[in-house]
């Protein structure tokens, strides 16, 4: 029973929601571009997979950096200001990365894009937690990344396309033209939360009264295992679907850069259709963290044959990365899993803490991908070698196996326990 204190007003939340996750768009597009376009961007500025892997990773580093801050800016000031003011940040450095003289100054645009970009999830999954009840938390999370992974898609085979026809820079130029217009419309749509709720009303905390709140969320007992999966989910399939397997297809499987970008184009699909299974699944099934291991558990199966089989038929391999993108959606299960071990005045910073977590992980596992695959000496052609790849696939699988062990140590958050500690609240 809803209380007249916190009222959900789904419709105009629902529209609130619909415009952060369009301009969620742009940060998919601006973090997997890389997999499309990286082998041209290691020829038009002479760098290798090692300065690749670090530009790539450069975008989840500054995205990473700013999760704690931002933390502590929406529990403070709310997501509308914040939200707006990192994604001014975001449009200028994307701007600096499409008239990019240099590899350096397209690294710094590269870290402003993922700082600026790095508050749109978290600013979506506040703004949920403000405007709907718990159990519909996990859907509209999925609801939020299915329509951002249109900017996955964008950064596939359109990206390829568009490339082949008048070079990546107009492009960037145009969804930097795409952000702009996003942050505006956020600025006229969005609201903190629904009227009558606890934050409008709030007593501001001082700054040690913030830090103290971070300490508490940091010594939150269910939090640790937790983390160890956030850290490395993510990190491990996007390393291939955001990074690596548009260069595998195409070096050891001989995929011409638009094949490879339908195979990569499908994958997104099969991500955005894991979305949309997965996102309910939490309330069908009572269970969060049973549900993370499962997918979880297929991810490690899939990459294992790819690092344990030589020479597969192409088919295989087309076959693993599309059916990745499917399980990897379950990891935002274990996103949903950490929000609901925080009381809402700590969701911020509790969310930020989570997020943080998956972006150091990818920004680790990018760089060292690239030390990996560099350490192989390449074909004369310039291409990497398939044992490349294979010790690239190896060292993912094993760094999940391990995950996965600390993370079956952590206590489930079921749906129907949140929803009885609600109607307890509101009664």
């Amino acid at each position: 029973m809803q209380s007249a204190e916190r009222p959900f007003p789904h419709r105009r939340g629902l529209i609130i929601v619909a415009t952060l996750a369009t301009a969620y768009v742009a940060s998919h597009f601006f973090r997997a571009s890389n997999v499309t376009i990286g082998l041209d961007l290691m020829r038009d500025l002479a760098i290798g997979p090692e300065a690749l892997g670090a530009l790539t990773g450069a975008f989840f580093f500054g995205f990473a950096a700013m999760q704690i801050p931002c933390g502590f800016f929406f529990d403070r000031f709310g997501p509308r200001y914040t939200v707006v003011g990192m994604l001014i940040v975001a449009s200028f450095g994307g701007a600096l990365f499409t008239l990019a003289p240099s590899w350096p100054v397209l690294l710094t645009g590269r870290v402003l894009m993922g700082a600026g970009c790095g508050v749109m999830l978290i600013g979506s999954m506040v703004v949920i937690s403000r405007w709907f009840p718990p159990d519909r938390f996990s859907t509209l999370t999925a609801m939020v990344l299915s329509i951002g992974l249109l900017g996955n898609l964008a950064a596939t085979t359109p990206l390829a396309w568009a490339s082949q026809a008048v070079g990546w820079r107009p492009v960037f130029g145009a969804v930097v033209v795409f952000t702009a217009l996003a942050t505006v419309a956020i600025w006229l749509v969005v609201r903190d939360a629904p009227p009558g709720h606890p934050f409008l009303s709030r007593q501001v905390e001082p700054p040690a009264e913030m830090l103290k709140g971070l300490v508490e969320v940091l010594r939150n007992p269910h939090l640790k295992p937790i983390l160890a999966l956030n850290f490395c989910n993510y990190a491990c399939t996007f390393t291939v679907q955001g990074l690596w397997g548009g260069p595998f297809l195409r070096e050891v499987h001989g995929l011409s850069p638009i094949a490879a970008g339908n195979v990569l184009l499908f994958a997104v699909i099969a991500y955005q259709a894991g979305m949309l299974a997965f996102g309910p699944l939490d309330r069908r099934l009572d269970t969060r963290k049973g549900i993370a291991i499962g997918g979880t558990l297929v991810i490690i199966f899939l990459l294992a044959i790819l690092a344990l089989f030589p020479h597969p038929p192409v088919w295989l391999p087309v076959a693993i990365i599309i059916a990745m993108g499917f399980f990897s959606a379950s990891s935002t299960m274990v996103m949903t899993h950490g929000r609901g071990i925080f009381p809402d005045r700590l969701i911020g910073r509790g969310i930020s803490t989570m997020n943080t977590s998956v972006m150091l992980g990818v920004a680790c596992m990018q760089t060292l991908s690239g030390v990996i695959v560099g350490a192989f000496e390449p074909l004369a052609n310039g291409a990497r070698t398939e044992d490349a790849y294979r010790a690239l696939f190896g060292t993912l699988t094993l760094v999940l196996i391990v995950a996965l062990a600390v993370y079956s140590r952590s206590q489930d958050v079921k749906p129907s326990d949140e929803m009885r500690a609600a109607g307890r609240n509101s009664a």
